[in-house]
């Protein structure tokens, strides 16, 4: 992850391990869209990611999950051309459930950038 535009991504992630919704929400693009298994499955626009962040949270409290975080290893798919990328990130997420630690592998994580004027 060495170009400049990865930096948008580490900051999301970094973000997302520290439980800072507001920094994961200073990452995301006001038309961006999440997509992920937890019910409802889309979230949409400005407010994706703390809307995607909050219901997490509520699945994470009704399965008594907390502690989330996740390790990016090195990208299968890393393509920058001009002011757009496309990253596909092999993950493994930690959490803790009533007192116990967990590590499920496995996961993709996958973003479609986009350089806006002024940052």
């Amino acid at each position: 992850m060495n170009h400049p535009m990865m930096d948008t991504v580490r900051e999301y992630i970094d973000a997302f391990n520290e439980g800072n919704v507001e920094g994961m929400a200073a990452q995301f693009a006001a038309s961006g869209s999440i997509l992920d298994g937890i019910a409802p499955h889309l979230w949409q626009g400005p407010t994706a990611a703390r809307d995607w962040y909050r219901d997490l949270l509520k699945e994470g409290q009704h399965l008594g999950a907390t502690a989330f975080a996740v390790t990016p290893a090195e990208p299968l798919h890393n393509i920058v051309t001009g002011d757009t990328g496309y990253v596909v990130l092999p993950v493994s997420m930690t959490f803790t459930v009533l007192g116990k630690q967990h590590t499920q592998t496995g996961a993709i994580f996958t973003v479609a950038l986009r350089k806006f004027a002024g940052f």
